[in-house]
């Protein structure tokens, strides 16, 4: 393993990379492949009639939510173990406004797997985003796209001609719902942190950021290795149930948006921003910019970023978005 040793924190020795490994089936082998076998085929109906057919249909947010629990319940995603910063056990009712996302507000999770979009959708209905380290604008994506980004190679810059905005724009254009950010624009197996994105600072000074933490037992179902889905399917279906860890920090608000900075984006990025005929690579920002951050602008990252690593008590590391990208180069060429 000493070749992929550039690929731990030199801090914390963390490899925020690494495939967790799969404990042995062993004597259990036939049970797993049994429960596989009857799983597979419920979850695929389950999926295909959601995004194919139930997502389009007017139903309503509950019978939406209701179809992506049935999804969720079929791998046996039933262990759900919720705890809110300041609200002790049983006494949830009482904080419901002030504890948990609403419509307005911006969800920052960890990102480990696919099952994180899924269990964000059922539980708050929000809007997905797509963040990337090299501009502070975002593109919505639908549920189906946050989930398959999971499986999807290190993206370093937007998709060409991908029309981008910012924060403030979706919040304004979808009053009802919260955002989805993935601030460390790539998936981990969970134990460290990434650097953020410098996307979060286009958040409204008023709207509130709840840094959300997903982990899961077992850590296996996890996918920081692109186009793991057989390993995936496997890890996922073929164990009796899976525990999803929730925890949700106090919100955090972008103080960094002063009235002499209220638009922390850049001036090219605010004119592109409007202009039709923008693309992903009009937004993109040179690397001076990309760490031209002022002091306010990093301490919003910095507590967004600690509040995750305590939630699901690891570090943050050093390692970015193109860490990984070299890693799974060296991954994929070792593999073969």
């Amino acid at each position: 393993m000493e070749k992929y040793s550039q690929f731990r924190d030199r801090g914390s020795g963390i490899a925020p990379f690494f495939p967790i490994p799969t404990q042995s089936s062993g004597i259990y082998l036939p049970f797993h492949l049994f429960l596989l076998l009857i799983r597979l085929p419920i979850l695929l109906t389950a999926t295909l009639s959601y995004f194919f057919v139930l997502q389009w249909l007017p139903i309503g947010s509950l019978g939406k939510k209701a179809s992506l629990w049935l999804i969720l319940g079929a791998p046996g995603v039933w262990w759900i173990d919720l705890q809110i910063d300041g609200v002790k056990k049983g006494s949830l009712a009482k904080h419901h406004e002030a504890r948990l996302p609403q419509p307005g507000s911006i969800i920052a999770c960890s990102y480990t797997s696919p099952l994180d979009s899924l269990y964000l959708a059922a539980i708050f209905d929000p809007v997905f985003t797509a963040s990337y380290p090299s501009t502070r604008l975002v593109h919505r994506i639908s549920l189906f796209h946050a989930m398959f980004r999971a499986f999807q190679y290190p993206g370093l810059e937007p998709p060409k001609n991908e029309k981008l905005t910012d924060l403030q724009t979706l919040i304004k254009q979808y009053p009802g719902q919260a955002i989805v950010v993935y601030p460390e624009c790539t998936t981990t197996n969970g134990r460290g942190i990434l650097p953020f994105s410098p996307s979060l600072l286009t958040a409204p000074p008023e709207a509130k950021i709840f840094p959300i933490s997903l982990r899961y037992t077992a850590g296996d179902i996890t996918t920081p290795v692109p186009g793991s889905y057989v390993s995936f399917v496997w890890n996922l279906l073929s164990k009796p149930t899976h525990c999803i860890r929730v925890r949700i920090a106090e919100s955090a608000h972008n103080t960094s948006q002063s009235p002499a900075t209220r638009n922390s984006t850049s001036q090219t990025e605010r004119e592109m921003l409007y202009d039709d005929r923008a693309s992903s690579s009009d937004t993109l920002l040179n690397s001076e910019d990309a760490e031209s951050m002022n002091a306010a602008e990093k301490r919003v990252l910095d507590k967004v970023a600690e509040a995750l690593a305590r939630l699901g008590r690891v570090k943050r590391v050093g390692l970015g978005l193109k860490d990984k990208d070299e890693f799974v180069k060296v991954w994929t060429k070792q593999r073969r």
